[in-house]
């Protein structure tokens, strides 16, 4: 377990739900990825992932999934791609992510509290 932050050490950190609008092959990363449009609603609009998840997902299999992701992050470069949240997930026993996603449809937007 990492070290204990505070409740508003978790409230710093912007996660939101929204739904993937498009999905393409990112053959130009170092390691394997997938291109994410994610919408994340009015307030956010539609932002760009690079999301290392190729090992269960299928860029077909993506659009209309909605995930988590951090959008508070600053931008982060990788290749030719600019990544403007971090989609997040979880390793499965070999190493290889998982994504995370609500158990029911949210509205695209909604914070993770």
């Amino acid at each position: 377990m990492s070290e204990q932050i505070t409740y508003a050490d978790f409230e710093r950190v912007d996660i939101r739900v929204g739904t993937v609008v498009e999905a393409n092959p990112f053959p130009e990363a170092r390691k394997p990825a997938i291109k994410l449009l994610i919408d994340f609603g009015d307030e956010i609009g539609v932002k760009k992932s690079s999301a290392q998840i190729t090992v269960h997902y299928q860029p077909e299999t993506l659009v209309g999934r909605q995930v988590l992701a951090v959008v508070n992050f600053p931008p982060r470069q990788i290749g030719p791609f600019r990544s403007e949240v971090l989609t997040l997930g979880f390793e499965d026993e070999n190493g290889a992510v998982a994504l995370a996603v609500p158990g029911l449809s949210v509205p695209n937007g909604r914070k993770l509290i």
